[in-house]
């Protein structure tokens, strides 16, 4: 009897906060994880950790929104696996708080950059290893926000990028039916990582007031994630949405 290889997962922004966690959760299912993040080091120590617990992980210093880095990021990928499963898009940025007349280009194009392009790249390269491996197919699932369905103040460029990711996120699921590649996207709101730390120290609202807000525990995050790529791919989470649930961000502030 054959037994076939365990799956194989790309996590970007995997050096810490939401990426980490996710690899750290697929790790111990027992698949094969690509780390991806700039930071060289800071992959190399999970991947150790991960190597004395008897896991596998690959890690890959690669920044997203270099077309020949994701191109370099992908040919490790066919080179030491074959294949890719599941591709996690989640590295991502914010720009410093502000409004419209204060954001820099340059702040805005480094966020369009890593959240939208960077998604776009590292899809377009596992659309392309998903089309043409055997059996063909594979998931991509696209880390939103709830700021891809509601702006926080100040937050022109990174809402922007999210707001898109929405649209990348669909155009991918429908052109991939043919190839048997599902795309879905997680909007996640307040996960409790090192980005979040603003909201347990009071944010400021839409109504200009500043209030501590509730954190959700990153590994609910984690078990969605798990949840959407362990489905069939005859199946697809388009969208879902994962967030402390006293947030306010369902009602008027």
């Amino acid at each position: 009897m054959t037994v076939s290889a365990p799956n194989v997962i790309l996590i970007t922004g995997a050096s810490r906060g939401i990426g980490r966690a996710v690899a750290e959760g697929f790790l111990a299912d027992g698949w094969r994880v690509v780390l991806a993040a700039r930071d060289q080091s800071a992959l190399d120590a999970i991947a150790a950790d991960a190597a004395a617990r008897g896991q596998h992980a690959l890690p890959v210093a690669c920044d997203v929104a270099d077309a020949a880095s994701v191109d370099a990021l992908f040919a490790r990928i066919r080179a030491e696996f074959g294949r890719l499963d599941v591709l996690f898009n989640n590295a991502g940025v914010s720009a410093f708080a502000s409004t419209p007349d204060e954001l820099s280009v340059e702040d805005w194009k480094r966020v369009i950059d890593i959240n939208l392009t960077g998604s776009f790249l590292c899809t377009r390269a596992a659309f392309a290893l998903m089309k043409a491996q055997s059996p063909q197919g594979g998931r991509i699932v696209n880390n939103g926000s709830i700021s891809a369905h509601a702006p926080r103040p100040r937050s022109i460029a990174y809402t922007a990028s999210k707001h898109a990711i929405t649209g990348l996120t669909k155009s991918t699921a429908l052109d991939g039916r043919p190839f048997n590649i599902t795309c879905g996207q997680i909007d996640i709101g307040n996960a409790a990582t090192e980005m979040a730390q603003a909201m347990a120290n009071g944010i400021v609202q839409a109504n200009g007031t500043v209030m501590v807000e509730p954190l959700l525990d990153v590994r609910h995050v984690v078990d969605a994630v798990r949840y959407m790529a362990g489905l069939p791919l005859g199946a697809n989470v388009l969208n879902m949405t994962v967030l402390a649930s006293g947030m306010p961000f369902v009602g008027r502030g």
